[in-house]
């Protein structure tokens, strides 16, 4: 719940200084974060992640159909989504979380996919993206 309400106060100050467009996003992510914490889940940074990733992909296709005002507003949205996730791993650290679990789980080729990728998204604490983690993983196993 920290990071509910660290999102209330920040759009009670966004409305006092009259930023509509962040009290708009922070007001659709605080929505998402209250009805998963009904919904018993409670995984705030999963929520987050989920969030930014929605507002990504639609950004991709706005921009892709030549719609650039609303691929900035989700690109703003997603921007300030970021704000409330921690920093993600540098190429360097994820590299040596996917040797580690290499190493770890025994594993010796591109079947062994899932089991790294799971380990490695476990010691990486949701600070890497999982495409980012399964190409790291693909290129290590071939």
């Amino acid at each position: 719940m920290q990071i509910t309400e660290r999102i209330k106060a920040d759009v009670t100050a966004a409305m006092k200084a009259g930023e509509r467009d962040r009290v708009s996003a922070l007001r659709l992510v605080l929505s998402e974060l209250q009805k998963d914490a009904k919904e018993g889940a409670g995984d705030e940074l999963a929520v987050l992640r989920r969030e930014r990733k929605k507002r990504r992909e639609a950004e991709e296709a706005y921009r892709a159909g030549g719609r650039v005002e609303q691929a900035d507003a989700e690109a703003y949205e997603a921007a300030t989504i970021d704000a409330y996730l921690p920093s993600e791993l540098g190429d360097s650290e994820l590299d040596v979380l996917v040797s580690a679990a290499v190493a770890e789980t025994g594993a010796s080729s591109p079947r062994d996919m899932g089991r790294v990728i799971k380990h490695v998204m476990e010691a990486a604490g949701g600070r890497a993206d999982g495409k980012r983690v399964s190409t790291k993983v693909k290129e290590a196993l071939n």
